[in-house]
């Protein structure tokens, strides 16, 4: 599945700085990203990381398995689905990555990507080298505190999945999802109870372990108790207490 990323050239240089202008210290998602907590001198010396801003179009990959690791990504607009091809030649859908978000860590014990990366929507990506973040951590300490605490959250997160495979029932599941999804908007200033899905019914099922026809009956119910309203992929939340406690395996009826 080999796809040419989509690269913005400029042929004159002054076009070329004028798009890489906009880096971290004036990105309005510098909380979320690399630089956050970070002083404005440290930021200052850590534009220079961001070497080149790349255009993915939708369905078009950041990424493939097996490719070699040079860089990090750090989510710029749009949003992926990170996914690893199973022994029987599927995809199963492992993420999905947002705005503010870094994409690559997968890499860096191997050297060599194992999962790869798809746009589910028209996204941009500012590519990071990761021999120069590490010659940049050791000369600031913030930054690598705050490399190590996004490592840590991927950690947690992959836990946080596992957890959701393993004991939960697909009502649970699906709430689960879509409440982890609301509290990310939210991080991003966007609308925590109206969104968009970007991602289609059977990639949500691939990430929770359900088939499509489950999810759609899960949300289809959601939608019927007053929960949720639905129309394809817009999702308004109209109880996120009671999405909540849906969510929930201590509160939830068996």
């Amino acid at each position: 599945m080999q796809v040419t990323i989509d690269v913005t050239r400029h042929t004159d240089a002054s076009c070329a700085s004028r798009d890489l202008a906009v880096r971290c210290t004036n990105c309005n998602l510098r909380e979320l990203c690399l630089p956050q907590g970070m002083a404005q001198d440290e930021v200052q010396k850590i534009n220079g990381l961001v070497t080149t801003r790349r255009r993915v179009k939708k369905g078009e990959s950041l990424q493939h398995a097996g490719e070699p690791f040079k860089s990090l990504y750090a989510v710029r607009s749009g949003s992926f689905k990170t996914c690893i091809a199973t022994e029987d030649g599927r995809d199963q859908v492992t993420g999905f990555k947002m705005s503010g978000e870094i994409i690559g860590l997968d890499g860096i014990g191997t050297n060599s990507h194992i999962i790869d990366v798809i746009a589910l929507e028209d996204s941009e990506v500012c590519a990071i080298p990761f021999s120069r973040l590490e010659e940049v951590s050791r000369e600031i300490a913030g930054l690598q505190k705050q490399f190590h605490r996004i490592m840590s959250r991927e950690i947690v997160g992959e836990q946080g999945v596992m957890v959701l495979l393993g004991s939960m029932r697909a009502e649970e599941r699906v709430a689960t999802f879509l409440v982890n999804l609301s509290r990310r908007f939210r991080a991003r200033g966007y609308s925590a109870t109206e969104f968009h899905l970007r991602m289609t019914r059977e990639e949500i099922g691939s990430y929770l372990g359900l088939k499509l026809e489950t999810v759609s009956r899960v949300m289809s119910r959601f939608h019927d108790v007053g929960l949720i309203k639905i129309n394809q992929k817009h999702v308004l939340i109209l109880n996120p207490e009671g999405l909540q406690e849906a969510a929930s395996p201590s509160t939830a009826g068996h």
